[in-house]
């Protein structure tokens, strides 16, 4: 399934026939009718709208005939954050979800995504905004994980969080300040909250958490890849699970 549609028709298409597009790209000052049309619709289902240069068109544009639109679709149909409470509800264990805040690098995502169905977790929760979708890039990266791993894409985070811990789960966060993770417990309903490399996970975000926990390093860097600590944390999540 193609990641990216490009040229009026076949985005406004795309739209009516109800494909899901993660990102919209128009031509920025263009105000002619098929491209106010195409806002509309994307407005209508809450895309994100990027008005951009022409060069930044250019750049994006596979075909060279992008008509001023370009339109990044999702690769696989997202799931709703009710789809992965009835998943972990159908297994009968607590919830485990991954909660990503500014993954924007598609590899990564893809990783983490295929850590989470190796770990056994019910599902992952993205952010509408700063972060990659579920493109051909993540579906490629994550090994096949996609096809057995719930991703849901939400409005706001925050209020997310808010909305499962009142569904009795806890959530931790991933920050080098933090409690060293063998000190917490982690286990019962659980969400792992783990952000880029660059800045961690976001300041609103790390306050909506239970806990804060740390990764012991020896070395002489002092992060580690958002992928790998993900699953460095889970996999103590995991350990302390089966220990109960």
């Amino acid at each position: 399934m193609s990641e990216q549609i490009e040229g009026r028709n076949a985005v406004l298409e795309a739209f009516r026939s109800g494909r899901c597009v993660d990102k919209l790209f128009i031509l920025d000052g263009c105000q002619d009718g098929p491209v106010r049309t195409i806002a509309r619709e994307a407005r209508r289902k809450d895309t994100i709208i990027n008005y951009v240069s022409r060069e930044r068109l250019d750049q994006l544009s596979e075909t060279g005939v992008h008509q001023g639109v370009i339109a990044q679709v999702a690769a696989y149909e997202y799931a709703t954050v009710e789809d992965i409470l009835a998943k972990a509800g159908e297994k009968g264990e607590d919830p485990f979800i991954f909660v990503l805040d500014n993954i924007e690098d598609p590899h990564n995502l893809g990783a983490i995504i295929r850590t989470a169905n190796l770990a056994g977790a019910h599902g992952v929760i993205i952010p509408k905004r700063h972060a990659a979708g579920l493109t051909a890039t993540v579906a490629k990266t994550s090994a096949g994980a996609l096809n057995y791993t719930s991703v849901a894409k939400v409005t706001n985070l925050a209020r997310t969080i808010d909305d499962l811990k009142k569904e009795g789960i806890w959530f931790v966060c991933a920050d080098m300040g933090g409690e060293t993770m063998y000190r917490l417990n982690l286990t019962g309903p659980i969400g792992l909250v783990v952000g880029n490399e660059g800045e961690g996970v976001s300041r609103l975000i790390r306050e909506k958490c239970d806990f804060t926990a740390s990764i012991p390093m020896k070395g002489d860097i002092d992060s580690l890849n958002a992928s790998v600590a993900a699953g460095v944390l889970a996999y103590e999540i995991v350990r302390q699970r089966l220990n109960v």
